[in-house]
């Protein structure tokens, strides 16, 4: 897979006569823009055209939440016992 993502990044980069760095910048950014705004909440489905869907699931959402929540009242505990 990542040999592949190479593969385009130096097509485009010859192709528009741009640098590899620009190139693997303009590639990454969409998924980067995808996470960003799925991390944000804002949106439950995100589509890219000629993509497809990348969509959160909620409950996935509350669990990933909870874990946190537990994680940072141990930490809390910690901090407590420390003083």
């Amino acid at each position: 897979m990542e040999d592949r993502r190479k593969e385009i990044i130096y097509f485009l980069a010859n192709r528009y006569n741009i640098s590899l760095q620009d190139a693997e910048e303009i590639v990454g950014f969409q998924f980067k823009f995808i996470a960003k705004r799925m991390a944000s909440g804002v949106d439950n489905t995100i589509r890219l055209p000629y993509f497809g869907k990348f969509t959160v699931d909620k409950k996935r959402v509350m669990h990933l939440n909870r874990l946190k929540e537990e994680k940072n009242k141990k930490n809390a505990k910690k901090d407590i016992k420390k003083i």
